[in-house]
């Protein structure tokens, strides 16, 4: 049985989390050594992959896209509910229900829209930003 933590991480963090100099860079570590499932659906995939061909080459977003592809600890889920829990930005949602798909533990996000989430009692989705996981992890 697998001790590893499902999480989701909004593009906001992921595209932090790959520089291998970058505060965040412990995150994508604990991806690597099996600590974390990074959960994707694919909305997120495609949202990953576009961000990654407009900040990075074609090389780079090609390399990290093979990465998420076949990473045993990136795993793919299907969003059969769409929970609708964010209003102020709809695209948003896309995090909330495949973090809710996957048993996710958490979403990892920068992005205020996120902040609603603690107040909805059902389904519970906890979120943290960079720095919350980080003191969680006491890094």
């Amino acid at each position: 049985m697998s001790t590893a933590v499902r999480v989701v991480i909004d593009t906001n963090i992921f595209i932090t989390i790959l520089r291998k100099d970058g505060k965040n860079r412990w995150m994508f570590d604990k991806i690597l050594n099996g600590e974390w499932i990074l959960c994707l659906s694919n909305e997120i995939f495609l949202e990953y992959w576009e961000i990654l061909e407009n900040k990075t080459n074609q090389t780079v977003a090609s390399n990290i896209i093979d990465f998420l592809i076949s990473h045993p600890h990136v795993l793919f889920v299907s969003n059969f509910f769409k929970l609708n829990l964010i209003t102020a930005d709809a695209d948003d949602n896309k995090f909330c229900d495949c973090c809710f798909a996957a048993s996710a533990a958490f979403i990892l996000t920068s992005d205020n829209h996120f902040n609603i989430l603690k107040q909805i009692e059902f389904p519970k989705i906890q979120v943290f930003t960079s720095d919350e996981i980080k003191n969680y992890y006491n890094l």
